[in-house]
């Protein structure tokens, strides 16, 4: 799986919205009601050219998206990568596809905006927002301390996600 920003100017939101669409009522899922809020609330966003959606793609298709910013924040000291909004396929979100499947999905995305803090949208600290607190147990593992990991800290507070991230000169060192 691959992470790619999503927007309207090259119409990948219309076609993750398509490709949603199609899934949904495959399944007997009524779309217009189906995530209604979530693409309500991101619609102007991305029609302004200021939706920061990223997507983790499977091929060319859309299992998941978030909304990503970067910003500064009065707990952090340098740039936080901030994710939210995040909203699964119709395959992981009615539940055609496994837990186990799902699960490896969230490692996928939160691994994602990982990449992102370290190369695209450079930022020493990550918010991750879960769908549910019960999400959390998916990226426990990660709170262990390991000498290859790539976090200085990791703590899971409810549904988010908090880590701050090693410098790259402290790694070599």
């Amino acid at each position: 799986m691959r992470l790619l920003p999503i927007s309207d100017a090259d119409r990948s939101w219309s076609s993750l919205k398509g490709q949603w669409r199609k899934a949904a009522e495959a399944i007997e899922e009524d779309f217009s009601t189906y995530v209604i809020g979530t693409f309500a609330a991101l619609d102007p966003l991305v029609q302004s050219g200021k939706g920061g959606l990223y997507g983790l793609y499977e091929g060319t298709v859309p299992q998941a998206f978030c909304q990503v910013n970067k910003l500064l924040m009065p707990k952090f000291e340098g740039p936080v990568l901030r994710a939210r909004f995040m909203t699964v396929s119709p395959a992981y979100d009615l539940g055609s596809a496994s837990a186990e499947k799902y699960g490896q999905l969230l490692v996928e995305l939160f691994s994602g905006m990982v990449w992102l803090s370290r190369n695209a949208l450079s930022a020493s600290h990550v918010l991750f927002h879960l769908r549910s607190p019960a999400d959390a147990h998916f990226l426990a593992p990660l709170q262990t301390p390991v000498p290859s990991s790539p976090f200085q800290r990791f703590a899971i507070h409810g549904a988010w996600v908090e880590c701050d991230l090693k410098l790259p000169e402290l790694e070599d060192a």
